[in-house]
């Protein structure tokens, strides 16, 4: 071997540790098995291959084509070849087949692809291969965990040599990060949905308040697959007073879902056992925390409606760290109530934390929420809150539950954050016939 040859082998080299290099920056930057897939096949065509695809095995054990490239995409068929497969016959002989059965990865040569197309028993997993002219071809499996995930086929039409036993190698070991991948999205996926079903299922059922309206929402974040300790919660104390509770335990996964649940329990406990100064019973809710609890935190909003013997409606209210309560009129005039805060729970323990009161007039809407409905990136947190006035202002005369609809449709686009909501209104003035 001369010094060209061995220039020609490392450049060779270069090139594959490349090639690997670039797939797994594709398959780090997101954790959606479409989005992956698609990424990879971009890469592969045409540095490896003139057409790729990768067929996926879905929760129910059939086969979905989730992406298709060629380096001239006007040559795949016109119809599209995305979508759901046919169900693959146990005793089928086609690669794909095989390939799902546990086999591979298959180096398929010309005069192996030229007997395949005239099984016509196969040919309905083998069209693009006929379709498309392909002249040699790697069928290599999506294999973690000893389960296939998939398949990735890559493929020549004629304009380049046929695949050798050096680039089955080279696909396998794709193959390999691409499977380890989807493995990593789908448990994350799997992990996400516990515990945002764990999440739900610990939201409570509003009490029936009659008169009063009272309305929630709950939305896990539509940017990334983490769901967080976002809370709210509503019910009535032994004294028929109305409690009134928003939110938002530190951290975005499972254990901050089972933090809530533990610290709303805990809430719940003391206001209906002390019924208290909202600040006193955020203090006590601090100091359990803080003792079964160590290196949690959390923000909350406590409050308490008492309706007087005059009808007259006295929220009392108290925040540990929490965005302030927002008032709206029936005429869209709007109020934070900036009073009644304190630190945020576990952080240090106070020995008090403040109170206030207010009075909310006929008609008047409460809204309690968590930061996800006001913080953007880029951007500060007076902006935000400027938007969230400016919305419920305009929204002071629809109906509850259009109001908080309308809120998280108009707030909470493409929102980072978990949002938890809860929207309280008054009963309007009834003013004496005649006047």
């Amino acid at each position: 071997m001369d010094e060209f040859d061995v220039d020609e082998v490392l450049r060779q080299g270069l090139d594959r540790l490349t090639l690997l290099a670039e797939v797994s920056t594709a398959l780090s930057s997101t954790l959606d098995a479409d989005k992956a897939t698609a990424r990879v096949c971009r890469i592969l065509v045409p540095a490896l291959a003139d057409w790729c695809v990768v067929d996926l095995v879905e929760p129910s054990r059939k086969v979905r084509r989730a992406c298709a490239t060629h380096r001239e995409p006007e040559a795949l068929p016109a119809g599209g070849v995305l979508g759901m497969l046919p169900a693959v016959p146990s005793d089928a002989g086609d690669p794909v087949a095989r390939v799902l059965r546990g086999a591979g990865p298959l180096l398929l040569s010309p005069v192996e692809l030229r007997a395949m197309s005239e099984d016509r028993g196969a040919a309905r997993h083998l069209e693009l291969f006929d379709q498309l002219g392909t002249t040699s071809a790697i069928v290599a499996p999506l294999r973690a965990r000893r389960q296939v995930l998939g398949v990735l086929t890559l493929a020549c039409t004629g304009g380049r040599d046929p695949y050798s036993p050096e680039d089955l190698a080279l696909v396998e070991d794709l193959a390999h990060r691409v499977a380890l991948s989807l493995d990593n999205a789908r448990l994350h996926a799997e992990t996400q949905h516990i515990a945002e079903r764990l999440q739900r299922s610990l939201l409570p059922t509003l009490p029936d308040t009659g008169e009063v309206r009272i309305a929630a929402r709950y939305a896990p974040s539509s940017t990334t697959a983490e769901v967080g300790g976002d809370w709210y919660d509503s019910f009535t104390l032994p004294n028929e007073h109305l409690a009134l509770i928003i939110g938002d335990v530190t951290g975005h996964d499972l254990r901050a879902a089972v933090r809530m649940s533990q610290l709303r329990n805990m809430l719940r406990g003391i206001a209906c056992d002390r019924q208290e100064p909202p600040g006193h019973i955020l203090r006590r809710l601090d100091l359990a925390q803080q003792t079964l609890y160590t290196n949690a935190t959390a923000t909350c909003t406590y409050a308490v409606l008492e309706t007087t013997d005059d009808g007259t409606r006295h929220l009392h209210y108290a925040q540990a760290g929490h965005p302030s309560p927002l008032v709206i009129s029936p005429e869209g005039d709007t109020r934070f109530l900036e009073e009644g805060r304190s630190m945020m729970l576990g952080v240090t323990n106070l020995p008090s934390r403040p109170s206030a009161t207010t009075v909310l007039e006929p008609g008047d809407t409460l809204l309690l929420y968590t930061d996800g409905l006001v913080e953007r990136r880029g951007e500060t947190l007076d902006h935000g809150l400027t938007r969230l006035r400016q919305h419920a202002a305009a929204l002071a005369r629809q109906p509850l539950e259009e109001t908080c609809d309308e809120l998280l449709t108009g707030l909470a686009t493409d929102h980072t954050d978990d949002i938890a909501l809860l929207a309280l209104r008054l009963p309007p003035a009834v003013h004496p016939a005649g006047t």
